[in-house]
């Protein structure tokens, strides 16, 4: 059996010992929600409907409709069983690791680097986030054809030809609609012609260990001017401009991207130099991982001073200087900050600092320079000093399975909503979206208090957290505060005042206190924010119908209303319908109640709600005698 065989064994063992386990998690409360659970487009599964929709629309943020069809299709061969969709993302990331290997094996022809940095790759505790939290499924699969995209490329450059370049290009674009951090893969690729590929013409000797920075039997080809290159890339260059076209559109209609009055570009860069120099400290010592690190300048972070952000540069800037000296250190060094730049918040996307999900391709270019920093050690000082060889071997095995034990212990976390939240907060206290999200989790499992409890710390640390004043006002509706709740939602549209929901619990809220004037108005909002939703639709129109003051009850427009709100839930609402009836009644349209009204029973009975279904049978009767029904103020 050859070494490459019994290596890609071994990293598919190692890789599956630490994912496996995967496959009892469960959804999070974070994301999965936008991108599975709750996204009507992707769990209806691979629909003519759903396919039009991921190629036009935003999802979470941004456009990557392969992403949405990866959904879709997990959805249409496995519901929403969460095992079925960690296991795809668990493949995906063990096929990356398999290509990391062979993709470094064919580039370098050094088997032993090349393995190192694919079982890094594989094991290390930042790319746990990447594969066990199916939102991220966009960072394995645009992975898996950046590595496909580098692998024709190298094709290409031993047998150059359209159709390699074709192809390149074809499986770049492929990734860029996956996610869209891959925009800097040309001049990644322009980084891999100076080393290993050796295809730009320098002038210069070679470094003096030529067996393990370029191909034992050197050069894959002659170089070439680096205006050649440079132009070589513009096809591919393109396809980059154009996808962040794309993403800042998305992006800014979806209001993901803050705005400079937020965080101005001079905090922005500070945070980025401390970033990455952060993503540094957590490569080498992996500890206090989270889902969320809260931005140093939004509620919940601390301000970088002005020394740790002088700090950061000069660290960055000696690193560079050093790295200069090696080929193999100068590109593995600049693959982490180039394939960061994206991601690094000089756009800021979102409430965070960093994420560990961005370092998902980045640090293969550090683990790169420890490789070859390592077999550079070995080629140059192996023969005079027997002990080195099996002191590096030593090392980078002890690396591998430190890095394997935390990677299985990191991913425990990511079991369930709750676990994962409850150490976020340990990692990152002053989140107030891990307090929100972790709310959210409580109160699905009918723990009010927790929940409560974590939507006024949300509040306390950021008291303009509008979807917090909104769902607190639902938890205290439910517990009869009514008024208590009118003043949170009140807060909530303040804020977010194109906010749907906002106003539609508000109206909700002020009938049940009588203020039916001040009610219609906000309810009126909330369908003119979204005119798709139902429930202020339905709502309106019971109003409209069955209002004992005839001045609110106005039966062609509760007739107009109700049908919208069925056409919308495809008549398979029961409520709906319920409301439909009234409303044909309240126009004096009886036949056409009691149609509607049957159908309501239908799906009452079938869904073994006793007491709608006999609320619908009596209303049935007064239809039958042409007498329609009138509900007063509530």
């Amino acid at each position: 059996m050859s070494r490459s065989l019994i290596i890609c064994l071994l990293l598919t063992v190692a890789t599956l010992a630490v994912y496996g386990q995967a496959l009892t998690f469960e959804f999070v409360e974070y994301d999965d929600d936008i991108y599975v659970t709750q996204n009507a487009h992707i769990h209806k599964g691979l629909t003519l409907s759903g396919l039009r929709w991921v190629f036009t629309s935003e999802h979470g943020g941004n456009w990557h409709p392969l992403t949405g069809l990866s959904h879709m299709l997990d959805c249409e061969l496995f519901q929403l069983n969460p095992a079925g969709h960690h296991l795809i993302s668990v493949i995906l990331h063990l096929l990356n690791t398999l290509l990391m290997f062979g993709v470094l094996r064919s580039m370098t022809r050094a088997i032993w680097p090349s393995a190192f940095v694919a079982a890094m790759f594989g094991l290390h505790p930042l790319h746990v986030e990447s594969v066990a939290w199916i939102s991220e499924r966009k960072d394995v699969l645009s992975t898996c054809f950046s590595l496909l995209a580098i692998w024709a490329y190298l094709g290409y450059t031993r047998r150059p030809g359209a159709g390699r370049y074709a192809l390149t290009a074809i499986l770049m674009a492929i990734g860029l609609m996956a996610k869209p951090m891959l925009v800097t893969l040309p001049l990644l690729l322009l980084l891999l012609d100076y080393w290993p590929l050796g295809r730009i013409h320098t002038g210069q000797a070679p470094d003096s260990n030529v067996s393990q920075e370029t191909p034992r039997n050197g050069p894959i080809v002659s170089g070439r001017p680096i205006t050649f290159l440079l132009i070589e890339k513009i096809p591919l260059l393109t396809l980059s401009v154009i996808s962040c076209v794309i993403t800042v559109m998305f992006q800014q209609s979806a209001g993901a991207v803050s705005a400079k009055d937020v965080i101005p570009m001079k905090l922005r860069v500070a945070n980025s130099l401390v970033s990455s120099v952060r993503y540094l400290d957590k490569t080498l010592w992996p500890t206090n991982l989270s889902v969320l690190y809260p931005h140093p300048n939004l509620p919940g972070g601390t301000a970088w001073s002005s020394w740790q952000v002088a700090g950061a540069g000069l660290l960055l800037l000696a690193m560079t200087i050093v790295a200069v000296r090696r080929r193999y250190a100068i590109v593995g060094w600049l693959w982490y900050l180039g394939m960061l730049v994206p991601v690094i918040g000089l756009v800021q996307v979102g409430s965070q600092a960093m994420a560990d999900r961005y370092t998902y391709m980045p640090i293969i270019g550090l683990f790169v320079i420890v490789a070859w920093c390592g077999a550079d050690l070995a080629s140059r000082f192996g023969l005079r000093h027997p002990l080195i060889r099996p002191a590096v071997g030593a090392v980078a095995i002890f690396m591998v399975v430190a890095a394997m034990v935390c990677s299985r212990s990191q991913a425990r976390y990511w079991h369930d909503s709750i676990a994962l939240l409850e150490h976020a907060i340990e990692a990152a206290p002053g989140s107030p979206d891990v307090h929100y999200n972790l709310a959210i989790s409580y109160r699905k499992q009918e723990n009010l208090d927790d929940a409560l409890d974590h939507y006024r710390k949300v509040l306390d640390i950021d008291p303009h957290y509008a979807e917090a004043h909104n769902n607190l006002g639902l938890l205290l509706e439910g517990q009869g505060e009514v008024e208590l709740a009118i003043g949170h939602y009140r807060e909530a549209a303040r804020l977010k005042d194109r906010d749907a929901r906002s106003r539609f619990n508000l109206g909700n809220a002020l009938l049940a206190v009588k203020q039916v004037g001040e009610a219609l108005t906000h309810l009126n909002a909330a369908i003119r924010l979204d005119p798709n939703w139902p429930d202020p639709l339905n709502r309106v129109a019971w109003l409209r119908a069955t209002h004992t003051d005839s001045q609110i009850r106005v039966p062609s427009e509760a007739l107009r209303l109700a049908q919208r709100a069925a056409a919308l839930t495809d008549h398979q609402d029961t409520w709906v319908l319920d409301t439909l009836a009234t409303a044909y009644a309240s126009a004096n349209q009886f036949d056409m109640a009691l149609s509607t009204a049957r159908e309501a029973l239908t799906l009452a009975v079938r869904a073994e709600d006793r007491e709608l279904a006999q609320n619908i049978r009596d209303r049935m009767e007064l239809y039958a005698q042409q007498i329609p029904y009138r509900e007063g103020e509530r």
